[in-house]
This record gives C-alpha cells, sequence and structure tokens, in this order.
C-alpha cells in the first residue's frame, strides 16, 4: 500500500506540474491534433477479467484442477495529459475497480490455491501513459504503472473455516485506442496485463499483517471506458 501512495503522489505531482509544461510544449493550440487528447479528465471502465497461477503449464494431467478466476471489472479512473508537440501526449493516471472473479470449491473439485474460496476484490493502480494522435479524434496508447490488488480468501477443514484478505502488489502494462466523443467526451477500448509478484495476509482485528513473500499471479483485462475530458 506504501508504493500504491508513493505511486499516487507521482501521479499528483505530474497534475500539478503539467499546465506549465503543456503550454511550453504546444507551440500550436489551435492545429494540433494532440491537443484534443490533453487536459484533466474522468472515466467509468468495466470490461473482462481473467486472473491464472503464474505458470502456464497445467499441474495435472487430468485436467480437473481449477487454475484460473473470470468474471468482470468496473470501476472508474482519473487522469491528466499533456502535449508534446503535435502528435505525441503524456499523461498521468490512476485508477480503482473491483471484479466479479471468485472461484468456490463447492462440489469437491481442487484449486491451486487450496482454498474454499477465491475473491478477487478492490485493484488500485497508478502510473502514465504515451500518446500518439492518429488524428483529430483518434489516439493510440500504451501504458505502465504499479497495481495493488486485494483478494478474499476462505479455507474449509475439519468443520472450521477461516477467511483471511491477501494483499498483493505488481506492475502492470497495456495499449489501447481512445476515440473523441462531441466537445468534451471520449471512449476508449484498452487491453492490460498485471503480474503480481509480492503478497501480505491481512489479518482482522488488531493481529499484525503477515510478512511479505512471494507470489505469481497473472491477470489479463480487455475492458471499454467512457469519459470526459475538462
Amino acid at each position: 500500500m506504501k508504493k500504491f501512495i508513493a505511486a499516487l503522489a507521482a501521479v499528483s505531482a505530474i497534475a500539478v506540474a503539467a499546465p506549465a509544461f503543456a503550454q511550453d510544449a504546444m507551440t500550436d493550440e489551435t492545429t494540433s491534433p494532440a491537443r484534443n487528447f490533453s487536459g484533466l479528465s474522468i472515466n467509468t471502465v468495466i470490461g473482462w477479467d481473467h486472473l491464472r497461477s503464474g505458470s502456464t503449464r497445467d499441474i495435472d494431467s487430468n485436467a480437473d484442477v481449477k487454475q484460473s478466476l473470470n468474471g468482470i471489472v468496473f470501476g472508474g479512473g482519473i487522469g491528466f495529459d499533456v502535449p508534446l508537440g503535435d502528435r505525441l501526449t503524456l499523461g498521468a493516471e490512476a485508477e480503482g475497480t473491483t471484479s466479479s472473479a471468485r472461484w468456490d470449491n463447492n462440489n469437491g473439485v481442487p484449486n491451486t490455491f487450496n482454498l474454499g474460496r477465491v475473491k478477487a476484490e478492490r485493484d488500485f493502480y497508478a502510473g502514465g501513459r504515451l500518446g500518439f494522435a492518429m488524428s483529430p479524434k483518434t489516439l493510440l496508447y500504451v501504458k505502465g504503472g504499479y497495481t495493488n490488488a486485494r483478494f478474499a480468501l476462505r479455507g474449509n477443514g475439519g468443520g472450521f473455516s477461516s477467511e483471511r484478505r491477501l494483499d498483493t502488489d505488481g506492475w502492470r502494462a497495456g495499449a489501447g485506442i481512445e476515440q473523441k466523443l462531441g466537445d468534451h467526451g471520449f471512449g476508449r477500448l484498452e487491453y492490460r496485463y498485471s503480474n503480481y509478484q509480492k503478497g501480505e495476509f491481512d489479518f482482522n482485528d488488531d493481529v499484525p499483517d503477515s510478512g511479505r513473500f512471494n507470489i505469481d499471479t497473472d491477470r489479463h483485462q480487455v475492458v471499454a471506458a467512457v469519459g470526459v475530458r475538462f
């Protein structure tokens, strides 16, 4: 979480410095396609969410071990972009989402998490993006940054059940296309990949969190977004 706060602070710093930077970088605001994709923006996002254990090799020869979660991701984001000349843009962005992806082991089929239930919860992201204006209304971009995701876990055994939260840290990379809609609106279609490499158990009440340990979880998302640029 400390890393996310630091990343969010970096996003805020870029946003504060952006107006002066944009004025220096922009030589012709009336004709530059990049100008149409600059400024403060807010958006909602929804799409497909797929999580999988890091190995792409099925660990069970009978193919009856569950290794993935699927669901719908949804949430919102905020960003600030500045033009770099006529075609390029540079921006900072932050996003918060949640997901319906889950696995309930209620039929006796084991899963690689060795748990009764695994449910994806909130996911925070902070990073940057670099865009190229193909036209005054179309922008192609790549993005990357830090992501922090939480999972709800439940284990069953011996007539007892135990619930824990797992907080994870990782990185995200992606690419997409943005289309200008009217004077201030826009739509986006985006693919992003996240890899979570560190985790810690978040216990309830006054129990300290566990030590950090290594994990390897892949996340693929294809999302659509609509928003407003100010």
